[in-house]
């Protein structure tokens, strides 16, 4: 594997001439996650607390599902699509993407979260060691029509074997910019996103290259 700064070299090049309609295709995102995921935080009229069962936190949680899962697989594959075809057109792929085939997207982008949910349950460590085998899941359904999506997450926790501290380090590499996003008042999320999406692209073109790109067997794994 190559190293974190050859990852982050290789996302500065992508982005390079292109930081415009990767912060638009970053803040239309963001924006909608936020409200979306947002709304079951407003309280009651009547002053009280909200229920979690009540209409505005399960219109919130169908809106997560269905609208922000979605766009999620779509923004994270538009981003590499940068990287690896420099189609530039990230606003337009973000949705284009996941309205190809909707209900394969939410379902790997649902099926991921409650794998992972079930996973924190038993302590938090397992949760985010699943995340990071997950994590492949998107590209690999988007590369690999052919495949279920069990198949799919099935793959990515086979490429990253041996390799999720890898990415858990390449994250962990852009914590600098991460306190100055905060710092920003969030703005420079903006850049930073982008900037982190099209690393996590070089490590998974990289992966594919050591790993072999295909499924070995028909075990599924949890």
């Amino acid at each position: 594997m190559k190293t974190n700064q050859d990852y982050k070299n290789a996302s500065l090049a992508a982005l390079q001439g292109n930081w415009v309609p990767a912060v638009l295709a970053t803040l239309i995102y963001l924006a909608i996650a936020m409200v979306l995921s947002g709304a079951n935080e407003i309280p009651s009229s009547a002053g009280k607390l909200a229920s979690p069962f009540n209409w505005l936190s399960g219109v919130s949680a169908v809106a997560m599902v269905f609208v922000v899962f979605p766009l999620q697989y779509g923004f994270s594959n538009a981003m590499r699509f940068l990287y690896e075809r420099q189609d530039t057109a990230l606003v337009e792929n973000q949705f284009r993407i996941p309205l190809n085939h909707y209900f394969r997207s939410v379902w790997v982008m649902l099926l991921v979260a409650v794998k992972t949910f079930l996973w924190a349950l038993l302590l938090i460590i397992p949760g985010i060691i699943k995340s990071f085998a997950y994590s492949m899941a998107p590209y690999i359904a988007e590369d690999h029509p052919e495949y279920t999506v069990s198949q799919a997450i099935s793959e990515s926790c086979r490429m990253m074997e041996g390799h999720k501290f890898d990415l858990f380090y390449l994250y962990l590499s852009f914590i600098g910019w991460f306190l100055l996003s905060i710092i920003s008042c969030g703005i420079g999320f903006l850049w930073l996103q982008p900037y982190v999406e099209n690393a996590v692209a070089a490590f998974y073109n990289d992966l594919k290259a050591q790993s072999g790109d295909g499924i070995k067997d028909a075990t599924i794994v949890g």
